[in-house]
This record gives C-alpha cells, structure tokens and sequence, in this order.
C-alpha cells in the first residue's frame, strides 16, 4: 500500500544514523533550528496567517526526494485530543506488527519526543543526523528567499521534514502524524493520508485560525482529501456540519461520532489514586456488537479519542493494513503519553495536564473533581500563554481548587503575565493566588501548602507542564 517512491528519491541510499554524536553536535543543531521563526515561541499577530503555506514545504521535500511518499499516512488534526490519538493509533498499529512512525507537537521534556518509531523517541544522534541532512538545503531556500524579500522555512517546516526523513531512513512502514497548528496550511499537510482523523473542535489559536467555530473547523478540515476516508469527533453542531459539507465536496466517506459510532462509558479502571485509565463500550452498527475497552491514559475524555483511533484502525484495515482486535485492545491498554494527567508524585498528589484551552481545563476539572475526596486540601499550580483565553479556563475550575499558585514559564516568552492571572482569578471567582516567579519555584510552593495529604494540580499550559516535569525528574 506504499505509495510509490518519486524517480530520483535517495531514500535507497538513506541508513538510520547509528554513530555517536557529541552533545557539541545537538546543541550546534538545537542552536540552528532556534533561530528560525518558530510560532510556537512567537506570540499570533493579524498578519501572522500570512507566513503560512505549503509551498515552501513543498519545495523543500521535493529537494529531499520527498520522503513523505515514503509509506502510508494517516493524519490527525482538531483542537484537543489530536496527540492523545495519534499515540493510540500508533500503538494498535504496533501492537498489530508494524513498524510505526509517530509525530507529536508540540514536545514536554525534549524535542527528540516529537519523532519516535515504535514509541521510542529518536536518539540525539538521530536527530542531528536527520536534521544536517535538511540543513544545507533549507540553507540554500533561505538565500533564494532573502534574494526575494521572503523567508526561508520556518522552525516547524523544519521538525515535519526532519521527521518524515528520518522516518524514510529508518523504513517504517506506517506513519502517524499530528497537525502543528490548524490543518490546511499546516506543514505536515503535503501528506497523501489513507485516512484522516479530526479530533474535537473548540476555541483556539483564534487569531491564526478565525474566531468562529466555522472557521476553525473549516481550517483543520483542510486535511480532508479527494477519496480518503474521514473518522471525525467533532460533535459540536456547527463542527460538523462544516467537516460534513467539505467531506462532501471531496467525496471523502465520513464516520462521524455520535451518528455512525457512540461511546459509552463504564466506570474507571480501579487504581490507586481514582486517575489512571477508563473503561468504555464502542458501539458501531456495522459490527455484531460492544466491544469494550480498557485505557490506560486518564480521563473520560479519553473515551472518544480512543474511539476515535479504533475507527480508524478499522478503517485502515478495510485498506489493506493489517490489524486485529488483540491489537487494537493492547494497544489502547498500554498507551501513555506525558503530561496527560500525569501523576509525577504521591506525597502530596501532584498531577500535571497539559490542558492549554478552555474545553481541556473542563475535561480535566471533570476528571480531577472525583479524585478531590480523601484529600486534606488542595492547590492550582497555573500558567498560560498570553494569546489564550485566560479567564474563561479560570473560570472552568473555578470552585474546584482551596489555594491557587500562578506563575510564569521560563523558556516560552509567549507566557502571560502575573498580573493578568491575578486579575482573572479575582474577575472569575477563584482564591486569590499567590505568585512565584517561576515553575520549579510554584510547584515547591504547591506542595508545601498541600503538605503530604494534598493534591497539586499542574495546568495551562505544555510548556508549563515541560518545565515542572524538568523540575521533578531533576529531583
């Protein structure tokens, strides 16, 4: 089912990178992709949509050889959920015997998670060696651009072609890949998926994306292709009816959840402390019956998402890519991912969530309420970046937690100010917060106010949760 390689491809002679690399090499490397403009660093402006598009990726892939083309895709997008997916699907597909590439964004503790074969993220040296043999090309776009008045590939474009060649290099012969940022301008949209995925839509990244729901939908149905199946978790009415119109259009058979597949919950797995897995029915007419579920990411969101990632096994099956329902129940079972109500510690509590939007701090205030019993008191340890909705996530745990903590990251200068956060505590009702100059220093605070019978609650932010996991596993 491999597409076919372009006449000219160097893939032939491509071996995975094997040799030791000196720290010198990666931080010569890092050094190199952190000066070019990375929109995950640089806060959204109204001309900010502008810079996007495909045809500098495009370019820059066709001077690799496209390497893209090297084996089928299946590409996910949406506002919440996409990376909790893609990891699901990519572990029934190993689960199921395949060699399995997976690609993630944004990272929590190194860059080298983005890009993993088989969940085992690439090693340094594999990824300076995918990253030097991107760079004298990109070099040579940046001096066709400068002599235009335009710019060169941006720090993402970089990462999406860096990955699909070391994805090429090491023969994998599946590939999941997350959207970076909406989906029809996005850099991993040059793919030819065999299926598409899109997640949950809501409210995000408005100024890139539109401020409507239409909108936003309309930009991450952009990965819907001519022909190519279309599994979608996107309920919210006006969601739907957009992917559902250019599914349409594209004639791209669509499953939708809630109407060709539901969900029902079961209650949680027993744990220890009430947050790790969830239990669910999948329900799809075409087949004899339920079949039931075990995961062991937490959250009863997690319910659709892995849905969401049956699907489209399911559908990947019909064409041609081998799969069983052993593999999809391991699969599920053993996924984890960090930063997706993560417990990092026990005395007090402390659990991280990457929840950077208003729909992911509802779906983690749904999650952590039940977990609150037994606990003595407990603390928000919060930040977010300043282009968010920063009162309306507030607003979403609001009454939820006895002590708030704000604080700003370090390592993202798109980071919102304390005295908004303050502001917003005060405006939607919350306790009022005391600060801390940094993560390592909030979360130190957290634990000393919940004392060994709390729970701390880590959210806002990836790169919050990047820098109190760093914080904690230093420990």
């Amino acid at each position: 089912m491999a597409p076919k390689r372009i006449p000219g491809s160097l893939h032939k002679m491509r071996k995975p990178a094997t040799c030791r690399r000196t720290g010198t090499d990666h931080d010569r490397v890092l050094g190199w992709l952190d000066a070019r403009i990375n929109y995950e660093r640089t806060p959204a402006t109204s001309n900010t949509s502008a810079a996007f598009g495909l045809q500098r990726m495009q370019r820059l892939l066709r001077s690799l050889g496209n390497p893209h083309l090297h084996c089928p895709v299946v590409h996910v997008a949406g506002t919440k959920g996409k990376g909790s997916t893609v990891a699901m699907l990519a572990a029934i597909l190993q689960e199921a015997g395949h060699r399995v590439g997976r690609y993630l964004s944004p990272h929590v503790h190194r860059v080298e998670e983005r890009i993993a074969v088989n969940g085992i993220p690439v090693s340094a040296a594999e990824f300076v060696a995918a990253v030097d043999r991107v760079i004298p090309l990109v070099e040579m776009m940046d001096r066709r651009a400068r002599r235009r008045g335009q710019r060169g590939p941006t720090w993402f474009e970089v990462m999406t072609a860096a990955a699909f060649e070391h994805f090429a290099a090491a023969n994998v012969g599946v590939t999941v890949l997350e959207t970076g940022l909406g989906g029809r301008l996005d850099a991993t949209n040059v793919c030819r998926p065999l299926t598409t995925v899109i997640t949950s839509i809501s409210h995000d990244h408005m100024k890139l994306l539109g401020p409507t729901i239409a909108k936003i939908a309309t930009e991450k149905a952009g990965i819907i292709k001519r022909g190519c199946p279309v599994v979608c978790g996107a309920t919210q009415p006006t969601a739907g009816r957009v992917i559902a119109e250019i599914a349409a259009r594209r004639r791209a058979p669509l499953l939708q959840l809630g109407r060709d597949f539901t969900v029902h919950h079961a209650k949680p797995s027993p744990r220890r402390h009430g947050l790790d897995g969830v239990e669910f029915d999948l329900v799809m007419p075409h087949f004899s019956g339920p079949c039931h579920y075990r995961l062991a990411i937490a959250g009863r969101h997690q319910a659709e998402n892995a849905a969401l990632a049956v699907v489209a096994a399911r559908q990947l099956a019909d064409r041609g890519i081998r799969l069983s329902d052993a593999s999809i129940e391991r699969g599920l079972a053993k996924t984890t991912l960090p930063a997706r109500i993560e417990t990092i510690s026990t005395r007090p509590l402390v659990v991280v969530d990457a929840a950077h939007n208003v729909a992911s701090m509802k779906a983690l205030a749904d999650t952590i309420r039940p977990a609150m019993k037994g606990h003595s008191t407990s603390v928000l340890v919060f930040a977010a970046s300043g282009d968010k909705q920063v009162e309306k996530m507030l607003a979403a745990v609001r009454g939820l937690f006895a002590h708030v903590v704000i604080t700003r990251y370090l390592e993202n200068p798109r980071a919102a100010p304390l005295d908004r956060l303050r502001r917003a505590c005060a405006v939607e009702g919350l306790p009022r917060p005391r600060d801390a100059a940094n993560p390592a220093e909030a979360l130190r605070l957290a634990k000393s106010i919940a004392g060994v019978g709390g729970i701390v609650v880590v959210a806002g932010s990836f790169f919050l949760a990047a820098e109190v996991g760093g914080t904690e596993s230093r420990r």
